[in-house]
């Protein structure tokens, strides 16, 4: 009995860190190709952007550029796998950047698979595979 209530135990433990470990992974993203060719585009096909005043590891859009370029968020104990890596903004949220670089979404893409922020201000591309 003492066996059986182990080895049970020990598969539920296993159970649960796989399975922590799935919900923990890398961002959820895919590749699409587009009317400008293949982007990057979250699981919902929300095409991603990368900020040409950021720098690899940084973030700095706030305050209105936030508010047109959301971040595209990472859940707290996320952990990366490259090429994708996670950033810590100033105000202590976390985005995914892909090669350093922090990713975005565009407040005017409404649509799965649009790409109407590229080049928005000469600041703005879609993220590439």
């Amino acid at each position: 009995m003492t066996f059986r209530l182990f080895a049970s135990l020990a598969t539920g433990a296993a159970a649960l860190v796989l399975s922590a470990g799935a919900a923990f992974a890398a961002p959820d993203v895919q590749t699409l190709e587009t009317d400008i060719g293949e982007v990057i585009a979250d699981s919902e096909g929300m095409v991603l952007y990368t900020f040409a005043n950021d720098e690899p590891g940084v973030s700095n859009c706030y305050e209105q550029c936030a508010v047109n370029w959301p971040p595209f968020f990472a859940e707290e104990g996320a952990m990366a796998e490259e090429p994708y890596s996670i950033v810590e903004r100033t105000d202590g949220t976390l985005i995914w950047a892909k090669d350093g670089w922090p990713l975005y979404y565009w407040i005017n893409d409404t649509e799965p698979g649009m790409t109407s922020g590229d080049g928005v201000g000469g600041n703005w591309d879609v993220a590439r595979p």
